[in-house]
């Protein structure tokens, strides 16, 4: 499968095989991950990868977050579900980003955390990619965020800043493709002058 084929063909994975995904195959995600392009070549990006009861406390998290807050009427959207989703999945990746280095002046650049989510999030999606092209489905979490404090203490690393995380398994669904916008639809070329 080339890079087009994988773009082509990435699916966002709701069901997963119980099957386990062996540890190999998560370092090789991992290693091509690391491959992103990244502003300043930061590499601002931190991952915990977690299996097992590991898995099933973050799922356990995210399930008594949604519990609360509809207890207060609020609306938590897909919340429950992607907790389903990281229980079932045999891997999920929590994506991290690293604490702002002392050294960088904040003060002269205030979009320093933006810059370095957009640098995550390149990361992301290559790990996604390398997920399609090693036969293993993802999904993209940003539910995670409900929980985002909660975690990171959970996680001994309260200094960090919550992007998302990434559920990976063997695909138990195979969905068509979603539409999209043609690029000639969300694409503008201005005329020169």
């Amino acid at each position: 499968m080339n890079t087009l084929e994988a773009i082509a063909n990435r699916r966002s994975i709701r069901r997963y095989q119980s099957r386990p995904v062996p540890r190999e195959l998560v370092e090789r995600v991992l290693a091509a991950t690391v491959q992103a392009p990244s502003a300043k070549n930061a590499q601002p990006w931190r991952f915990v990868v977690l299996e097992g009861q590991k898995r099933d406390r973050l799922a356990e998290i995210m399930r008594r977050q949604a519990t609360a807050l509809k207890a207060m009427g609020i609306d938590v959207g897909s919340l429950e579900w992607s907790a389903g989703v990281i229980a079932q999945a045999p891997v999920t990746i929590v994506v991290l980003n690293a604490p702002i280095p002392p050294e960088v002046p904040v003060e002269a650049h205030d979009g320093y955390n933006h810059v370095m989510v957009q640098s995550t999030g390149g990361a992301i999606q290559t790990m996604l990619l390398a997920a399609t092209e090693l036969g293993l489905g993802s999904l993209w979490i940003c539910d995670i965020l409900y929980v985002g404090r909660e975690v990171l203490e959970w996680l001994g690393r309260p200094d960090h800043v919550l992007v998302a995380a990434v559920s990976l398994g063997y695909a138990g669904e195979a969905p068509g493709p979603r539409p999209r916008r043609p690029w000639e639809e969300v694409t503008e070329w201005p005329e020169e002058g």
